[in-house]
């Protein structure tokens, strides 16, 4: 469990390169303090992945907690050591020891915002490190060009607990990230509505955000979720007969001192007459099938892609005055999968990116970085299903976990729960970690289950959203409802995990230096 900021025991490259033609990638290494810089260089050849490997001799019983490519689906957990098990940008090793006695914690990871989706493994003998530099399926075409690939960072912290050191590693990997000024909370329509919605009736529920939150100097988000728009989950992203009008919309917000927000799909959109080099052809889509052609997803690659993105945001902040954007679904859109199906690599071989002159994680980069741009500074981001170790510093929040649920609590504790106690250490430091919404539905989950839950959520400083109707709510619900929104709009708690290290849904935690619990199973 020794630090690997040195140079790596072993190095392969592997490349597409021209028939006859001997391939001549190559790397180059920069010790930095704490950290070690990885380049990457190539003319003829087209590198698609690098492993490097350091020998690291572990022999004590240790703990492994390892993240994901994008949000978490309610699996986070420490397990055994496992040769084959492969972790996502970063990875945590615990001595084991006694509960509540302190223990030595190792972190190996990368620095966020790499050029390349990175993937470690660890064994007995040693640490390796996976880092695929293709563009989509492809060798990216460097011509020459120098690749900063990736700052590889690996901290020991000893006579220590497993939380804390967890959560300094994450600020080593993301020492300047892009925070909102105020702590963000409120209300999202999603898991009441699920996209049944129009004017009248966001309208009516915002009211229900200016009631919980009367008095409160830091003012609440109510965010539109999908549903606004003429087609589902798809552009374009103009308003449905139901709304009419989303600058209307807003300025009711604004009316009842309610700060407005909306969800936007920006690489799904339908309509037939977007060119075709456009949209990306990674499912092989026929070129002579026009209704698959007009379900294909956009290339960010492509530079009118990107102008085409940035139009639509400067609609939606400087036009219609929205001031939080949620973008959502890029990871499937741009990979064809959630990060939950894919393996050590977050996509197959045989298709490419507009652009093949960049990594998939330059583009992805490229991306986010145009949507935050075109805001100008005058709106928040919230990224879901995005890739948060490329989204850290280019977006104020991230959603970190799958969907909760307004109908099934279950869901709820496997994706809220377990998202909030093992993402939580990424909060302020990648982002604001939205764990995602507490939702009431008449006759659905159990309130004392439900008030568990936002209780964590509000304890935890991270984003508090509820997704609740004008009408839903009773007077005992409203009551706790408004301390926890005064609590969230403060985000002045310290909430650490005590039992994470044994179970998938901690119920022990040191609330302000207090032990609290909570029970997650229905009776």
């Amino acid at each position: 469990m020794n630090p690997i900021n040195r140079i790596p025991d072993s190095i392969r490259i592997h490349s597409d390169c021209p028939e006859g033609a001997k391939d001549d990638a190559a790397l180059r290494f920069v010790e930095v303090d704490g950290g070690l810089m990885v380049y990457l260089t190539a003319t003829v050849s087209n590198p698609r992945t690098i492993t490097l490997r350091w020998k690291n001799s572990i022999s004590r019983p240790v703990k492994v907690l390892g993240d994901a490519w994008e949000r978490g689906y309610g699996t986070f957990g420490w397990n055994s050591l496992c040769a084959e098990r492969w972790m996502p940008w970063y990875f945590l090793l615990c001595e084991e020891h006694l509960e509540g006695a302190p223990t030595t914690v190792s972190g190996y990871g990368v620095m966020v915002q790499p050029s390349a989706m990175a993937s470690w493994e660890c064994d007995t003998e040693g640490i390796t490190l996976c880092l695929d530099v293709r563009c989509g399926g492809v060798g990216v075409e460097l011509c020459g060009r120098e690749l900063e690939v990736c700052t590889v960072v690996s901290r020991r912290y000893e006579n220590t607990h497993s939380y804390p050191a967890a959560r300094e590693f994450c600020k080593v990997m993301s020492p300047k990230p892009l925070l909102p000024e105020k702590p963000v909370y409120g209300g999202n329509n999603w898991y009441y509505a699920y996209g049944d919605s129009s004017y009248e009736e966001i309208v009516s529920d915002c009211s229900l955000q200016a009631k919980l939150s009367e008095g409160l100097i830091n003012r609440p988000f109510m965010v539109i979720d999908d549903g606004w728009q003429p087609n589902s989950c798809a552009g374009p992203w103009v308003p449905n007969e139901k709304y009419g009008d989303m600058k209307k919309v807003a300025d009711a917000f604004k009316a009842m001192d309610v700060r407005p927000g909306i969800w936007v799909r920006f690489l799904r959109d339908e309509r037939p007459e977007i060119p075709t080099e456009w949209r990306l052809n990674k499912r092989n889509l026929a070129a002579d099938d026009p209704q698959l052609l007009r379900e294909g997803f956009l290339d960010p690659s492509h530079p009118e892609v990107a102008k085409f993105i940035a139009a639509d945001v400067e609609k939606i902040v400087h036009e219609w005055g929205y001031e939080l954007i949620k973008h959502d679904f890029s990871m499937i859109d741009m990979f064809g999968a959630w990060g939950k199906d894919r393996n050590r690599f977050i996509t197959g071989d045989g298709w490419s990116f507009y652009n093949k002159k960049k990594t998939s994680a330059e583009i992805v980069k490229d991306f986010y970085q145009n949507i935050l741009d075109a805001t100008d500074g005058k709106c928040l981001i919230l990224g879901c299903n995005c890739i948060g170790h490329l989204l850290a510093g280019l977006a104020h929040l991230n959603r970190t976990g799958d969907d909760t649920s307004g109908y099934d609590w279950s869901r709820t504790r496997q994706m809220g729960v377990n998202t909030l106690a093992f993402r939580m250490c990424q909060h302020n430091a990648f982002f604001a970690a939205d764990a995602d919404c507490v939702g009431f539905l008449p006759g659905r989950i159990d309130w004392r289950l439900n008030r568990q839950w936002a209780t964590l959520a509000a304890s935890s400083a991270t984003p508090l959203f509820i997704s609740s109707a004008a009408d839903t709510l009773t007077d005992e619900q409203v009551g706790v409802m408004k301390e926890l929104y005064a609590r969230a709009s403060k985000a002045e708690d310290e909430l650490i995990p005590l039992d994470w290290e044994y179970t998938t849904a901690p119920r022990r935690y040191l609330l302000n230096g207090e032990v609290v619990e909570f029970n997650w199973f229905e009776e």
